[in-house]
């Protein structure tokens, strides 16, 4: 049986929604046992959240569905003494404690890092908030809508004509579980070293700002300011979508000779001469001018002929997916990226598919190890009376 790197290693989370949870999911994932500590009779918001009433009021929403396959769950009450007694022991005996309340939250009920750190001096204590715990801003409330705002994302996605537009999903929570996930991960092979726990303290709004990458460096660098492309790449052209005869296809032509090989494919082996699309720089000026070239020419097949024809010279090229479609691919099947799971309810034979994270350790897909708990489904195991 495939011993995973985080096996043995526990988790208390604490968290709520989606950051948090998140990067519990990719704990678990890896190995880590991680038990969701919930307000008892209302848990998690995530359980009420998601495209199915049903599914909201039975409090297994889809939005809980998806990030929280293979957690346990606890309810505690941490202003009780009952509850504090039980939490206390857990944290006692665990090696991560993760949670994203609004900063302050946690020291405020009497568990700051201080008193964290005598209860399990090992401890790796991670808080997830919008800002940081410390600066002008560190209580102010962040969604991730607010923090895709305030990042500049939202000012470089779209069109000039339509920017700012927000990201199609929730991308900062993403980012700030992916980054505190990576955090915990360095900090638990740190302590394999010291023996020490330590307290990562994440800002969604830093990690943003971080996973924004050239847009945010070729700001300091440069000082060139961002602008909202569209479909468009700004470090090159031909890069982008473009028309076929039945749909958009992507077309990354970054490199020369990628771009010549894009022109020959297309029937149009003139174009690298001409002295408006000669040259890399020369092509981003007259960007425009060479995609209503390209567009006629790739209008002549499909996307998917197209997608084959470049990508077997060399050429990135592949079609725009709906979201359902990307998930039928072959490639994704094939790797095991989805997994089927029991409905939580039980009853009539439903199941849940759970996504993955693209991580195979030895050809093993990492996948979850049984479906998002009930609420409270494991406070006996914990000693809290249901």
């Amino acid at each position: 049986m495939q011993q995973l790197p985080l096996a043995g290693l526990k988790v208390v989370d604490l968290t709520n929604v989606l950051a948090g949870p998140y990067c519990g999911y990719q704990l678990m994932l890896f190995g880590a046992e991680v038990v969701k500590v919930e307000l008892p009779g209302a848990g998690d918001l995530a359980r009420r959240l998601g495209p199915d009433p049903a599914l909201n009021r039975d409090l297994v929403g889809a939005s809980f569905l998806a990030q929280n396959a293979g957690k346990k769950s606890v309810e505690l009450d941490l202003k009780s003494p009952a509850g504090r007694q039980v939490f206390e022991s857990m944290v006692a005996g665990a090696d991560v404690l993760l949670e994203n309340f609004r900063a302050g939250v946690l020291a405020r009920l009497g568990y700051g890092w201080e008193r964290l750190r005598e209860l399990n001096p090992g401890l790796v204590y991670c808080a997830i908030s919008g800002f940081g715990q410390s600066g002008p801003m560190s209580e102010a409330p962040a969604y991730d809508q607010i923090v895709q705002g305030l990042s500049g994302m939202m000012s470089v996605t779209g069109t000039p004509d339509t920017a700012p537009l927000r990201v199609g999903f929730p991308i900062c929570d993403t980012i700030g579980g992916l980054m505190a996930a990576m955090a915990i991960s360095a900090a638990l092979a740190g302590r394999e070293r010291t023996g020490a726990g330590c307290f990562l303290d994440l800002s969604m709004l830093e990690a943003s700002l971080s996973a924004m990458g050239w847009t945010v460096s070729n700001y300091l660098v440069s000082g060139v300011e961002p602008e909202p492309m569209g479909d468009q790449n700004a470090t090159a052209a031909p890069s982008g979508t473009f028309e076929t005869a039945d749909g958009p296809l992507n077309i990354a032509a970054n490199q020369q000779a990628q771009f010549e090989t894009l022109c020959r494919l297309v029937g149009r082996p003139d174009l690298p001469a001409d002295p408006r699309f000669a040259g890399r720089e020369a092509r981003k000026e007259h960007r425009r001018a060479l995609n209503e070239e390209l567009n006629q020419a790739l209008r002549a097949k499909t996307a998917l002929e197209w997608e084959a024809i470049l990508s077997a010279e060399g050429v990135p090229a592949a079609r725009v997916l709906t979201v359902a479609q990307a998930l039928a691919l072959d490639q994704v099947r094939e790797r095991g990226f989805l997994t089927e799971l029991p409905f939580p309810l039980g009853g009539d034979g439903r199941r849940v598919t759970a996504a993955g994270n693209g991580v195979l350790i030895d050809g093993v897909p990492l996948r979850p190890r049984g479906p998002a708990p009930l609420l409270g489904q494991h406070n006996a195991e914990f000693g809290v009376a249901s």
